[in-house]
């Protein structure tokens, strides 16, 4: 499997790297993971900077990752980015979002008539940009058929090691948490974030 991460200026660092490390610690799964943008480097919230794959370098039918992070306010309103963002969705054989990433999703028509979360502390800005999606308020991570969404940051790997243990079996989600020494928040529905 191919792990395609769309990357754009001030992500979020650990909604790239927390689902890496998962993803890199599963012995028999193995994936190939990509970082991608239309720009060569790119600079994360807190200034990592990242050397990209260009789109055009991907296989658009693998799984597909989106981070959330400051430069969604940004990235929600540009049209080109928005553009390649639903062409890459629609061709994903999954595809997952974490945080804010959603609000990302839900500027495209690809989250439209599915469930979703996003991250609690933007949830009405998040849930503001698309009145279409029907929108999770106490959710760690939702599923909808190929579309994994979770909340705030760290839900992004307890999302992963749900993805994880679809697709590679509970024992192999329960290795690589034993491994990282990570306690996992298993059921979706427990989300200490969610605010009434």
């Amino acid at each position: 499997m191919q792990i395609n991460i769309l990357v754009f200026e001030n992500f979020e660092p650990l909604d790239v790297f927390g689902p890496m490390e998962i993803f890199l610690n599963e012995a028999d799964f193995q994936p190939r993971l990509f970082t991608l943008s239309n720009s060569p480097l790119v600079t994360s919230f807190r200034e990592i900077k990242l050397q990209v794959h260009p789109l055009r370098d991907i296989d658009p039918h693998q799984t597909l990752l989106i981070p959330g992070g400051d430069g969604t306010r940004t990235y929600v309103h540009d049209k080109d980015f928005l553009q390649e963002l639903q062409n890459l969705a629609h061709q994903a054989q999954y595809c997952l979002s974490v945080c804010t990433g959603s609000a990302l999703l839900a500027a495209t028509d690809f989250l439209n008539g599915k469930r979703a979360t996003s991250n609690k502390a933007a949830f009405n800005w998040v849930t503001s940009i698309n009145s279409k999606v029907h929108w999770q308020p106490h959710a760690r991570w939702v599923v909808d058929g190929n579309c994994y969404t979770s909340s705030g940051i760290s839900a992004g790997m307890d999302m992963t090691f749900a993805f994880l243990e679809e697709i590679q079996g509970s024992s192999a989600a329960e290795h690589v948490a034993q491994y990282l020494e990570y306690s996992r928040i298993k059921n979706p529905d427990n989300d200490p974030f969610a605010v009434d």
